[in-house]
């Protein structure tokens, strides 16, 4: 515990890259999608499935060039609810991911040295680590900026949440094929966890959305559980224990931030119904 309190401190200034955000964060997110594909197709080798690291670089480089497409961060944050802003980054986005999954499958066709596993290996990288983590450039990239907090809050708040719930009053397993020292009391104050500090944020700094913010915690909680047995699923198959070594206590980059590429594609499109459901 001691080695994850003391990396856990060290990772305290990369709250200054959210605080920033705008490009500052763009290149954050794109070095987590870049060395995020390193460790997870590093993981696959270990299986003797060889997916395409280049084009997953390729498409990742692409992927974030949208931001200076649609117009970036020229300092006039588009709403979330302009139908043309929308439809323009949901076009986009289809647009690379059809890009994206063909040269998957296409890198599949040398069949003498290459087999399916190698094509829907690169395919699950690309969709999995840079377009998950690309949501946290278009949550920046609008007037609701301030919900990037939501990610990392939630995220975050979820596991620390769950780990000493689940350390104190855990009895009950939860997925113990995939994580084994998570229980169902973890979850559940996890769960509780993440709601009160996204609310909280809320009622500081937009205190008119505190109650969406709850949500958007709840939400953003589950869906950063789902992402770290997600990480572990892959994990457990690939007979490794961390993806990597990059940050003492806790693993590589994927094993650091599996919750929150998970998270910010949940809040981003949250945000996107809520906003025109509440017609804020």
């Amino acid at each position: 515990m001691k080695t994850r309190i003391i990396s856990g401190c060290i990772m305290a200034p990369l709250l200054i890259v959210l605080y920033l955000g705008g490009w500052w964060l763009w290149a954050a997110a794109l070095i987590i999608a870049v060395m995020g594909i390193h460790e997870f197709c590093n993981g696959w080798e270990s299986l003797g499935v060889h997916p395409s690291k280049p084009i997953c670089y390729v498409m990742s480089g692409l992927l974030f060039a949208g931001a200076f497409i649609t117009g970036g961060f020229s300092g006039n944050a588009a709403s979330i609810s302009s139908v043309p802003q929308y439809f323009n980054n949901m076009m986009l986005n289809s647009i690379w991911l059809f890009i994206a999954v063909a040269a998957g499958l296409i890198y599949g066709w040398k069949i003498n040295e290459r087999g399916p596993y190698d094509a829907l290996a690169t395919v699950t990288a690309m969709v999995y680590i840079p377009f998950f983590t690309y949501h946290m450039v278009l949550i920046d990239m609008t007037e609701y900026s301030l919900f990037i907090w939501i990610v990392v809050i939630a995220a975050f708040g979820s596991d620390i949440f769950a780990y000493f719930t689940g350390y104190f009053l855990g009895k009950h397993k939860m997925a113990p094929n995939l994580s084994p020292k998570k229980t169902i009391e973890g979850a559940v104050g996890g769960l509780a966890g993440s709601s009160l500090l996204s609310w909280l944020f809320g009622y500081i700094f937009m205190r008119d959305m505190a109650l969406v913010c709850l949500v958007l915690g709840l939400v953003g909680g589950a869906a950063g559980m789902a992402g770290d047995l997600t990480a572990s699923m892959f994990k457990r198959k690939m007979g490794i224990k961390d993806y990597g070594t990059l940050i003492p206590g806790h693993g590589g980059i994927m094993d650091r931030f599996d919750s929150v590429i998970f998270v910010a594609p949940v809040v981003y499109y949250a945000i996107c119904a809520l906003t025109g459901i509440l017609n804020i």
